[in-house]
């Protein structure tokens, strides 16, 4: 907290006590750690939309949590597509694995990442 307190200017008590108030009324609520997906051996980056059969999604949310070590998000949406799922493969092999199961229960529309221009915040 003496380390965030010093990068807004205030002190290591008044920044835990403003945490503090912002986690009580929820607005902060949590807390997550970035991993390097790349280090850890997860180097094929998906964006899956995903286009239901049926009316009865039971099936693709089963798929999802049978599949939760390449899933890093998985978004019910509205508009094109039901659902969009983030998802991160050590392979091609795997992700054709994946999809291949998956379109056992959907349609999907793949869209690979090249590269990640997301401008890194220092703060």
């Amino acid at each position: 907290m003496k380390e965030l307190g010093e990068k807004v200017h205030m002190t290591g008590q008044a920044t835990t006590n403003r945490v503090l108030r912002l986690e009580e009324k929820e607005i902060i609520k949590g807390y997550t750690t970035l991993l390097d997906h790349n280090k850890l051996g997860y180097v094929v980056h998906a964006f899956i939309t995903i286009f239901m059969h049926d009316f009865n999604h039971k099936s693709f949310l089963l798929f999802t949590e049978k599949q939760g070590q390449f899933i890093v998000h998985n978004f019910k949406i509205s508009g094109d597509g039901c659902y969009l799922i983030e998802a991160r493969f050590p392979s091609n092999e795997e992700l054709d694995t994946f999809l291949n199961e998956l379109n056992q229960i959907a349609n999907y529309k793949l869209s690979l990442v090249i590269n990640d221009l997301t401008v890194k915040s220092s703060h």
